[in-house]
């Protein structure tokens, strides 16, 4: 079942091909954005490249939670949803997979564009490759949370970002941290282990949390 479910969502998110693409244009805009306003200077630009990489992710991957359970609580089907007899966080867990293949799997691809962009040697897009591997199928672990909390209210976007934003610090701090010691020469694997045992503690107790969520909003 949550195999299907993967499939479904991913047909779904490529008829609306203009809507997927949005989060994806809005982490390029920010990243570009960068080195127009603080000037070309490569130093620079490579110091301060992991809060740009990170902060852009995590705001590009709020951007794209909007319509992760609300299209289907607007068509009626994330009641069928919950009375399907497979369990919920499997299906769950399948809509989440298909919300990182069409958000975070772009970030990574577009990463040696904005190793570029940021004037990072190849230790750097290495960590970042790495850290945005690890660290954005969290971030939207994590935001599928608050998505199943605020999926009923006609403006929950704000209350979803202040929801969610606490719980990505972690990733955030380590994966700018990992970044930081790769651009001084500095070994990452500590940081890189931190992050996995982050999004397996996250893939082991979100779809959990999230389908209690969707149980108690929609009841």
């Amino acid at each position: 079942m949550m195999l299907r479910m993967l499939k479904r969502e991913l047909r779904m998110a490529f008829r609306r091909a203009g809507e997927m693409l949005n989060p994806l244009w809005f982490f390029l805009i920010v990243i570009t954005l960068f080195p127009l306003g603080v000037g070309p200077e490569p130093q620079l630009l490579a110091r301060i490249a992991p809060g740009i990489v990170w902060v852009a992710a995590l705001l590009s991957s709020l951007l794209a939670l909007e319509r992760l359970f609300r299209d289907d609580l607007a068509d009626g089907s994330l009641e069928q949803l919950l009375l399907l007899p497979t369990p919920l966080p499997l299906v769950v867990l399948g809509k989440v997979i298909a919300h990182w293949v069409v958000t975070g799997l772009p970030l990574l691809l577009l990463s040696p564009l904005v190793a570029l962009l940021l004037s990072l040697n190849f230790a750097s897009w290495q960590a970042m490759a790495l850290t945005l591997l690890l660290g954005t199928p969290t971030l939207s672990l994590l935001g599928a949370i608050g998505m199943g909390l605020t999926v009923g209210l006609r403006r929950g976007g704000v209350l979803l970002s202040l929801l969610v934003l606490p719980l990505a610090i972690p990733v955030l701090i380590f994966a700018t941290a990992a970044m930081d010691a790769a651009g001084m020469g500095l070994p990452i694997e500590g940081y890189l282990a931190i992050l996995a045992a982050i999004l397996v503690l996250s893939i082991t107790l979100a779809p959990f949390a999230t389908a209690a969520a969707l149980r108690v909003t929609l009841n």
